[in-house]
């Protein structure tokens, strides 16, 4: 864009870094293998540029930490040009590499890229998908996620009731969380298979809650009910363990939602410690690095499948790069990327955006707007901020 005397506009430029924390005290708590939910708390990362262009991310974890950091990165970022998300990316990075090749530096790094990312696309009036090399598809299939312990309700006949409305709700596959002890999660996978019936896909998480040998005798007896993947089954610092259980029993493994960057993807990638990679958009470095850890697994043949936990924020980012993902070149039906759908409560999820991101029939649409292609509701930001923030 040029002046009328022909000279070059002045860039835009990063003004202001803002955090929004929101909170939600449970009713009814509930539970994974790994973590206690008493309350639903996330926090967006909104970026104001000096011509009033704004733009919107997520970061994955706690929230308040996530927060800090985000605001220890803005005295990097104030002054810089939007646009320049690669140099952007690295400046912030190396800027505390030294105490945080992965963790709470890089999801916070992820909901500043996200939001920059937002601010691109809103300049140059496209998606953050077409940003990313193009759109091979305007809508995906969602898979239902639930199924956590939930106090004071018995287990096996809630989680058989909840898979069986998500089934009637049109969801072609659901995720059920495991992880509390092998004959105890077998219990509840048939029951809910049986609630389900045969032609429904339902993958098991752990979170982490297995050991070796524990997630091996699991795999090997949980078979029979028709298992698309084994998520998680061993804490994520133990790669060895990946590989035995990958090697000690039949169902896919998959993994990754807390491997960030490229240098934490490399080596699971590389030695197939998973069948399926899982960055989030908001853990693993935002678009920048989940396009590189994606065109890493095309090396080397390791199915991607993005993790999602958060507001409509990281569900939109999630379809953007979902949308962009290339599909499988050897096939004439490729595999399609399928979206994981959070099914537990959380009354801001879809609040902070005007136009809620649902399903329809288990087939969620992807924005075509510019950046994320979403309008957020300040409204419920201000609704959802904690008393004492």
């Amino acid at each position: 864009m040029s002046t009328e005397k022909g000279e070059q506009a002045a860039p835009m430029k990063i003004a202001a870094v803002h955090t929004h924390l929101l909170d939600h005290r449970l009713d009814v708590p509930f539970e994974s293998a790994s973590m206690r939910f008493d309350r639903r708390t996330h926090v967006l990362v909104e970026i104001v540029c000096d011509d009033g262009t704004t733009g919107w991310g997520e970061c994955l974890g706690p929230a308040r930490p996530n927060a800090a950091v985000v605001a220890a990165y803005a005295n990097w970022l104030i002054g810089a040009d939007p646009l320049e998300t690669e140099k952007i990316w690295a400046t912030l990075y190396n800027a505390l590499r030294d105490q945080g090749q992965r963790g709470l530096t890089v999801t916070a790094l992820s909901g500043i890229d996200i939001a920059l990312w937002d601010i691109k696309g809103k300049h140059f009036g496209v998606s953050v998908a077409t940003l990313l090399g193009g759109r091979f598809r305007e809508s995906v299939r969602a898979y239902a996620t639930g199924s956590f312990v939930r106090d004071g309700v018995d287990r096996v006949a809630d989680n058989a009731t909840e898979m069986a409305t998500h089934a009637a709700a049109g969801f072609h596959a659901a995720k059920i969380k495991i992880g509390f002890g092998v004959d105890a999660d077998l219990k509840v996978l048939k029951a809910v298979r049986e609630a389900v019936g045969p032609d429904m896909r339902l993958m098991v998480d752990a979170n982490h809650g297995y050991d070796a040998l524990e997630a091996i005798q699991f795999g090997n007896r949980a078979v029979e009910y028709g298992v698309d993947w084994f998520e998680e089954p061993v804490v994520p610092e133990q790669l060895a363990a990946y590989r035995a259980v990958k090697a000690g029993q039949p169902i896919p493994v998959a993994g990754g939602e807390t491997w960030h960057t490229r240098w934490g993807m490399r080596e699971p990638i590389e030695t197939r410690a998973v069948d399926i990679i899982q960055p989030d958009l908001c853990g693993v470095g935002g678009f920048t690095e989940a396009k590189r850890v994606a065109d890493l697994a095309a090396l080397h043949g390791v199915r991607v499948v993005p993790h999602v936990w958060g507001t409509a924020v990281q569900i939109a980012a999630a379809l953007q790069f979902m949308a962009a993902m290339v599909p499988n070149p050897v096939r004439t039906r490729p595999i399609e990327p399928i979206l994981e759908f959070d099914r537990t409560h959380n009354p801001f999820r879809q609040a902070v955006v005007k136009t809620p991101l649902e399903h329809v029939k288990g087939v969620v649409a992807i924005p075509d707007g510019p950046g994320l292609g979403i309008e957020i509701n300040r409204d419920a930001l201000a609704e959802f901020r904690p008393k004492e923030a």
